[in-house]
């Protein structure tokens, strides 16, 4: 775990806290295999960033039952939290690992990277360039997954990350957006994204 930021308390509720710890956890999970995969050293990275947020998360988590544990009963009550709480913290430094393998430029064997080639379902990383189509739109409006068989798993604004974006989340320049979907539709929203594409067919 690398050194964290120094995390101020803040009143959220404890459910909220897991939630977001779940999400970002499985993201990572899935950026981390293909950063590994595709040796992609920009995935491996946003799979760092990712980790530091999860384990402010946990602290900040720790924080609000310590604060709501008024008595023995109470902790009792809270352990089944903090356990599920260290769960996701571990599985995002489990994530962690695959991406320093990535950025250390350990790799994996050329065989395993072959099996998964022929897997259906990818994952792309795009920055949405100022020319492209997806700037100033919102997702519903896109109908990404009814028209290329992509769903945007993610966004990334700067250091904010938006996890599983709904239809009225809106598309900017300089997005970084994280698909999944079919080796075809990673493509097309890729030049979609550098646009280098400039229309959707419906």
């Amino acid at each position: 775990m690398d050194e964290l930021e120094e995390v101020q308390y803040k009143p959220i509720p404890v459910r909220t806290l897991l939630v977001e710890m779940k999400d970002l956890s499985e993201l990572m999970i899935d950026l981390a295999y293909s950063a590994a995969l595709f040796n992609s050293p920009e995935l491996a990275e946003d799979v760092l960033e990712l980790e530091r947020k999860v384990d402010n998360l946990a602290l900040l988590l720790k924080m609000n039952v310590m604060i709501a544990a008024r008595d023995a009963k109470d902790a009792k009550d809270l352990l089944g939290v903090s356990l599920v709480s260290s769960a996701a913290d571990r599985i995002s430094d489990a994530a962690a690992d695959i991406a320093y393998i990535v950025l250390r430029g350990i790799g994996i064997h050329p065989i395993v990277r072959e099996v998964f080639k022929r897997v259906e379902e990818r994952l792309g990383r795009f920055k949405v360039e100022s020319n492209s189509i997806l700037a100033g739109k919102k997702l519903r409006e896109l109908r990404l997954a009814s028209r290329i068989g992509v769903d945007v798993i993610a966004i990334r604004r700067g250091r904010e990350w938006i996890i599983n974006p709904k239809g009225g989340d809106e598309i900017l320049k300089g997005d970084i957006l994280i698909a999944r979907g079919s080796h075809l539709g990673i493509e097309e929203l890729g030049k979609l994204a550098r646009g280098t594409l400039k229309e959707l067919e419906d």
